[in-house]
């Protein structure tokens, strides 16, 4: 008797899947697998919590890249004690598996190599010495966010709609990519931008991810000002 499909085996093969490919965003027939509604369950799982995004590619077909909660999210998925393959799996998911442990265990290595290098040790007085502070408060934050804003449409005439990737690549590690997507959603909450969908032309996967996807809403990729600088 086949072995159920559980929710854990769907998500985890989908992820895998879709980060194997070489190419994204992919629609969804390149990476779902068929012949059960477990995975398209386990898809729409995965958009809702914001560990895929999703865009349209035209009329009539979206495509799909992972995030990096995502990532994380394949990364527990494999570590489950749980997850077990439930039929022999084919050379693209196995060389895809195999090519994640490797890749991450270099980055594990790399980690390694570089806290052994550049070991250093907080001044007495317990202040950074950051040249760029991180931004520790929603106050902060919307004044950076509105500023870099300001900066990118006006050098770049984006005709105030600002690619959202751009702003938080502009403002960089600064902020958490999670206090960013919070913090943006309540500058909009409060009325001071508007977050909007639409299309992003010849978008990359690095731009997705950079984009804020919103749980059962889509993916929104510009900021538009709306009260004046």
């Amino acid at each position: 008797m086949a072995r159920k499909v559980t929710p854990l085996y769907a998500q985890t093969i989908t992820l895998l899947k879709l980060w194997s490919l070489e190419e994204t965003p992919a629609s969804k027939s390149n990476f779902v697998p068929s012949g059960t509604n477990a995975y398209s369950r386990a898809l729409h799982q995965l958009l809702e919590a914001g560990f895929l995004v999703q865009t349209p590619k035209n009329k009539k077909t979206n495509v799909y890249a992972i995030t990096e909660s995502g990532q994380q999210k394949l990364s527990a998925g494999l570590e489950n004690d749980d997850f077990a393959f439930s039929a022999i799996a084919g050379p693209k998911v196995t060389n895809a598996l195999l090519r994640w442990f490797r890749q991450h265990q270099l980055a594990v290595q790399g980690v390694d190599r570089n806290l052994d290098q550049h070991v250093t040790v907080a001044p007495d007085n317990g202040k950074c010495n950051s040249a760029t502070p991180a931004i520790g408060s929603y106050e902060e934050f919307t004044k950076t966010a509105l500023k870099t804003y300001d900066q990118l449409n006006r050098d770049y005439n984006l005709d105030d709609l600002v690619p959202i990737y751009r702003i938080r690549r502009e403002i960089g590690d600064r902020v958490s990519r999670r206090d960013f997507n919070e913090w943006l959603l309540e500058v909009q909450a409060n009325d001071l931008v508007q977050l909007t969908g639409g299309e992003l032309p010849n978008v990359t996967a690095d731009q997705l991810e950079d984009s804020v996807a919103i749980p059962g809403g889509g993916t929104r990729f510009y900021v538009k000002r709306l009260q004046p600088a």
